[in-house]
């Protein structure tokens, strides 16, 4: 292993979970490896889901306590009965929600390459754009990887945003955000670039446990 690398860029660079590839290496979360040592890609492991803990039980209001006053209450107006206030007008905030993320365009561009399995493979789409233009992060997560190791992807950044869901950001011209980071949805992360390819662009990609799938499914329409 290089300086600088981590399991998620390996694991993404083989097309592998790097769940199971932390566990087929006998590693435990939060993944660290260390400069120098070897990993199996030969072995297979065993992704190991995480229990979610269950919210506490509601607890229910106590009930009133009778009133021991032998007095009769007093006599009072009859009031009309006031009308319930109309419930707030619900916003929409943008993004889609998908698999409980809610996604939004990384890039305001034009798609000028789609996500293709066969052909011409593309693993994510490509969206045009001009140099400096700002790339945002898709979805709430923390940064796993931020760097340039990863051949044909420039400068790189992958986002973890659940136990099943990365995302990344190709070809950048100079990133904004550092390895551990926590981003919020829209958030800027880098600047569009060429870095890896031949023409300004960002290479947008989405994986489920290890594999591409199409960001179409999972943006929302424009």
């Amino acid at each position: 292993m290089k300086p600088g690398e981590t399991l998620y860029g390996i694991a993404w660079r083989y097309g592998r979970d790097y769940r199971e590839l932390g566990d087929a290496n006998g590693l435990a979360p939060p993944w660290n490896i260390k400069a120098g040592q070897v990993l199996r890609l030969d072995r297979k492991g065993t992704i190991r889901q995480t229990a979610q803990a269950s919210p506490p039980p509601r607890q229910s209001a106590p009930a009133p306590r009778p009133s021991t006053s032998t007095r009769a209450p007093a006599p009072t107006a009859s009031k009309p009965a006031a009308r319930a206030p109309a419930p707030a007008p619900q916003t929409r905030t943008g993004g889609q929600v998908a698999s409980d993320i809610r996604w939004n365009w990384p890039h305001s561009g034009t798609v000028i390459a789609n996500f293709s399995e066969s052909g011409k493979v593309n693993k994510g789409i490509d969206i045009a754009g001009n140099p400096g233009d700002a790339v945002k992060a898709a979805a709430n997560g923390s940064v796993v990887y931020a760097g340039n190791g990863l051949l044909g992807y420039g400068n790189l950044i992958i986002v973890n945003h659940n136990e099943h869901y990365l995302s990344a950001y190709a070809h950048n011209r100079k990133i904004l955000v550092q390895e551990g980071e926590d981003v919020k949805a829209g958030q800027v992360i880098a600047e569009l670039g060429s870095s890896g390819t031949d023409k300004p662009m960002l290479h947008f990609e989405i994986r489920k446990n290890g594999n591409p799938v199409d960001p179409a499914r999972y943006l929302p329409r424009r």
